[in-house]
């Protein structure tokens, strides 16, 4: 008997809702209801302006090892890829001739050093006797030029026995840097040429090192425009970047950015962006691959939105509005950078609009679509005691 009532009571309401949807259309069949979504209201607020790049890592310093004199490779003196001090021995040549070259500079100068001996003694002996007219004003000026002339050799020797031992030294190739030593591009038995710089390995220095970025010209005049305008208070100084690596981790150091190229490159329309970073563990290497997060102070009165609230076809982004008459509209946005699960907006929103972030994939544009907290609060107005008798009211008036 219970069974019955309840079925009975299905039924009438049931009936109710039909003569209820087609008594006032006129015969149509009757619309489709509005989707349930959630929605959030645009609030402007400050935002982290923020930039992730490309880029990569090099080294502050880089010095092309090349000889210096001529000469045959005997040994390689360190292990490549080895951290190595400003100074350190390379490779070594074969220095039998120079040595042979310092000796005989060695020996032209002692000559030259007796001769000079010699004419300074004519000298002092004859000063005296010019003064008594022993001897003529002539020999004494000879004397004096042969003095002058010993000096120029000794001078002339003692530059010789200088480059001689310069280019000695020059066999044992050192370290111009402090920093890691590459492989090497010569082997043992290897000719090497000075007049030819032949290239004998590579020195990068390990810390610091500069992370190159580059970014568009448009994304610098922006800022350069917002920083004019009173929307960003900041200063080149107090950028920082946050490196994250090849393989998704974040280098655990901060760095700033030091420079910015004032040209554009004509064929890329970009800029470049350099930052310093301390790299002491020696987990930067010159040549890799990084992506770095620009910090550049906080935007006033920005917008940032769910990350799941952003529909991304390509490179094009969107989201989807719900209209104050309930129609869906679909909007596209231009996003900055994601901090954390949210997205930056630039352009496409305002303040005060309801953005669907969940439930947009259930919609199309011009649907009709009510938020969740709507939905509810009309139903529990529904249901609410008193309803059902003023609607039963309605319908016997």
């Amino acid at each position: 008997m219970l069974t019955f009532h309840k079925a009975a009571r299905a039924s009438a309401l049931a009936a109710i809702f039909l003569l209820s949807a087609c008594g006032g259309s006129g015969g149509q069949p009757p619309s489709s209801p509005p989707v349930i979504v959630q929605t959030i209201v645009v609030k402007a607020q400050d935002v982290p302006n923020n930039a992730e790049l490309p880029g990569r890592i090099q080294a502050v310093r880089t010095a092309e090892v090349r000889a210096r004199t001529d000469g045959i490779v005997e040994r390689r003196l360190y292990e490549e890829g080895s951290i190595v001090k400003q100074g350190t021995p390379l490779f070594q040549l074969d220095a039998r001739d120079y040595r042979a070259q310092v000796q005989q500079a060695q020996g032209t100068l002692q000559r030259a050093l007796a001769a000079r001996s010699n004419a300074a003694s004519v000298v002092r002996r004859y000063d005296p006797l010019v003064s008594q007219r022993a001897i003529s004003g002539q020999e004494y000026d000879s004397a004096r030029n042969d003095l002058a002339q010993a000096d120029a050799q000794v001078t002339e020797g003692r530059a010789a026995l200088a480059r001689a031992q310069l280019q000695l030294d020059y066999t044992i190739v050192r370290a111009p840097l402090s920093g890691r030593v590459g492989r090497a591009e010569v082997t043992e038995g290897a000719l090497v040429s000075a007049s030819q710089a032949t290239l004998m390995t590579r020195i990068d220095q390990v810390s610091p090192v500069y992370a190159v970025f580059t970014e568009s010209s448009s994304a610098i005049l922006t800022l350069t425009q917002q920083i004019s305008a009173g929307q960003l208070s900041l200063s080149p100084a107090d950028i920082k970047v946050q490196l994250v690596l090849e393989n998704g981790t974040s280098y655990p150091i901060i760095g700033r950015v030091d420079f910015t190229d004032a040209s554009v490159d004509p064929t890329t329309g970009s800029q470049t962006i350099r930052a310093q970073f301390d790299n002491g563990a020696g987990l930067l290497a010159p040549g890799q691959f990084v992506r770095g997060r620009v910090q550049a102070g906080v935007l006033q009165n920005g917008i940032m939105l769910p990350a799941r609230a952003i529909q991304f076809k390509g490179e094009q982004a969107s989201v989807s509005i719900l209209g104050k008459d309930g129609a869906v509209i679909s909007r596209p946005i231009t996003v900055g950078s994601l901090a954390g699960q949210y997205w930056v907006i630039r352009s496409g929103v305002r303040s005060g609009e309801r953005v669907i972030v969940d439930g947009w994939q259930k919609v199309r544009p011009g649907q009709k679509a009510i938020d969740a907290k709507d939905a509810k609060k009309a139903q529990a107005k529904a249901t609410a005691p008193g309803a059902g008798q003023a609607s039963s009211a309605n319908m016997g008036g």
